[in-house]
């Protein structure tokens, strides 16, 4: 498998971004493939689920701090996933990452996924 993620950048605080990753070799059809977003904030060991998707249907779950800000979507077609993100806070300043997997679930206010794989990471860095 392989995940390509893109999109990190520097934004100001209310701005905006959208996070691509592109798939390869995984199942992106398949009826529990999961692709996830993470990010690992500075100082932190752990990687926090952002937002998950369950790729064959498009359901996604977020996390409580992220929802109705950022938004999930899928191209089948081209086995990625995007992650719009909105009104962007200097606390959702982290790596990113994207894991593909199986099983999106949503047990709020978490989210999670079982993780199989993961991308090199983009930064988004939200500050003024």
């Amino acid at each position: 498998v392989q995940i390509v993620e893109a999109g990190g950048a520097l934004v100001q605080p209310g701005g905006s971004l959208r996070l691509s990753c592109a798939t390869s070799g995984f199942g992106f059809s398949s009826l529990d493939s999961a692709v996830g977003w993470f990010r690992q904030a500075p100082g932190n060991q752990q990687r926090e689920p952002v937002a998950c998707m369950s790729t064959s249907s498009g359901v996604t779950y977020y996390h409580d701090s992220v929802k109705g800000r950022f938004a999930a979507s899928r191209d089948l077609a081209q086995s990625t996933v995007y992650l719009q993100m909105n009104a962007l806070q200097p606390e959702d300043t982290a790596v990113y990452y994207c894991a593909t997997g199986t099983h999106a679930y949503e047990r709020t206010p978490y989210v999670g996924m079982n993780t199989e794989d993961w991308g090199q990471g983009t930064q988004v860095t939200v500050s003024s």
